[in-house]
């Protein structure tokens, strides 16, 4: 059954409602804080699956990575993005260098206060793979 995202006009509350798509304009809706029938339609928002190929495509787009390699906080919310769409148990060390990223320290600071990185290639993190972003 869909679920219909309504505010109240008069308690400005928002709220849900489930109903059947025939019910959906002949039932009438109340506000479940204070049973006001001065209710607004709200539209929530949309989602689009996409096939995995297609959010990769997303991802390696080079107009969305160009001059990131001078902005570290683009380019550790690109690699949070990346991170989450690949739905993969990521090491800890993938959060703490974007972490890092996204407070603005550059790759180079990075390399600096974490020289183990270096020994974590096992994780996909090692120096010569972070050079390359």
């Amino acid at each position: 059954m869909p679920t219909y995202q309504y505010r109240c006009l008069n308690c400005n509350k928002r709220f849900e409602i489930f109903m059947t798509y025939n019910e959906y304009g002949i039932r009438p809706v109340h506000c479940p804080h204070c049973q006001s029938e001065q209710v607004e339609r709200r539209i929530g928002r949309i989602r689009i699956a996409k096939s995995e190929e297609s959010r990769m495509e997303d991802l390696a787009d080079p107009g969305a990575l160009a001059g990131m390699e001078d902005d570290p906080k683009s380019l550790g919310r690109m690699m949070r993005r990346m991170g989450s769409e690949l739905g993969e148990e990521l090491p800890p060390e993938f959060d703490e260098v974007v972490d890092r990223l996204e407070a603005g320290q550059s790759p180079d600071e990075i390399e600096q206060a974490l020289p183990d990185l270096d020994n974590s290639e096992d994780a996909g993190l090692g120096g010569s793979d972070f050079d390359e972003f």
